[in-house]
């Protein structure tokens, strides 16, 4: 049975973590320092937390749900006190990618991160299709990278990112600089931007007298069968002659022409990772 100390337990992300780890075998260190946070992993869980010294002392493995600006120095401040061979897991690319982690041969530091349930995820429940975020009832992937450290360890952290972000299907092993490729830079900097300017255009629409309900229900119906058509979920779907027109004339409009170059290149996403860090 491999010891977790999991700091950070009592943040929104470390609730998380740690029901699901109180649904395994595996022993499990709570760490928190602030009063609210001790108190909502109480409330949440019904653990206790130790002293973080105690806990990383101890711990087979450490699990930072920190965030991503805390993760620099809450592991430099726990480093001298973690045992050789121990490893160090990671929530997010950003800190590793941007050089933050310190400087310790002996220890495996391993990144992983929620792909989060698929849009075109089919769950037999509501609880399930209703689970967003993932790690509580419908499926996902994962993505995992080893930074440094024996071979042995990939699996044994896996293993727990497997059971922090259950149920799991695919697990994904990536580099560090492909998961920072990943986040920000796909899901991000792309994905949430384009998200939020399709709110924003669904808002002007609805500027311009359609029904607020109306808008939504064809932009959200049009999106289901226009993703499936572009990322080949609905092989025999395709674009309508006029859909291909107007995507062909919106291009100019709504992007540079360089924009892919721009945003995918790795001087541009370790910026990112670094003001993520700030």
């Amino acid at each position: 049975m491999k010891k977790i100390a999991l700091l950070g337990a009592g943040g929104k992300m470390g609730v998380r973590l740690a029901r699901n780890l109180g649904t395994t075998d595996f022993d499990v260190d709570h760490v928190e320092v602030s009063e609210e946070g001790r108190q909502r992993l109480k409330e949440a869980t019904g653990a206790d937390c130790v002293e973080p010294g105690q806990a990383v002392s101890r711990a087979d493995i450490v699990l930072l749900a920190v965030p991503d600006r805390a993760i620099g120095d809450v592991a430099h401040n726990i480093i001298d006190q973690v045992r050789p061979g121990t490893s160090l897991v990671v929530l997010d690319a950003a800190a590793p990618q941007a050089g933050k982690m310190p400087e310790r041969k002996d220890v495996t530091y391993f990144i992983t991160h929620p792909c989060h349930p698929s849009i075109f995820n089919y769950e037999d429940s509501h609880e399930k299709q209703t689970d967003f975020f993932g790690g509580v009832a419908a499926r996902q992937h994962i993505v995992c990278a080893l930074m440094q450290g024996p071979e042995e360890h990939y699996a044994q952290c896996e293993a727990v990112a497997r059971a922090i972000y259950a149920p799991v299907e695919r697990a994904h092993r990536c580099t560090v600089e492909q998961i920072a490729i990943l986040e920000p830079a796909l899901s991000e900097t792309v994905g949430a931007t384009m998200c939020m300017a399709l709110r924003e255009a669904t808002d002007r629409a609805v500027s311009l007298g359609v029904p607020p309900q109306a808008a939504r229900d064809f932009i959200l119906g049009h999106l289901n069968i226009e993703l499936a058509i572009a990322f080949e979920e609905f092989p025999e779907g395709k674009f309508s002659d006029g859909a291909l027109l107007a995507i062909d004339n919106a291009k100019s409009v709504l992007f540079k022409e360089d924009w892919l170059d721009q945003v995918f290149n790795m001087d541009a996403i370790n910026k990112s990772v670094n003001d993520i860090c700030k």
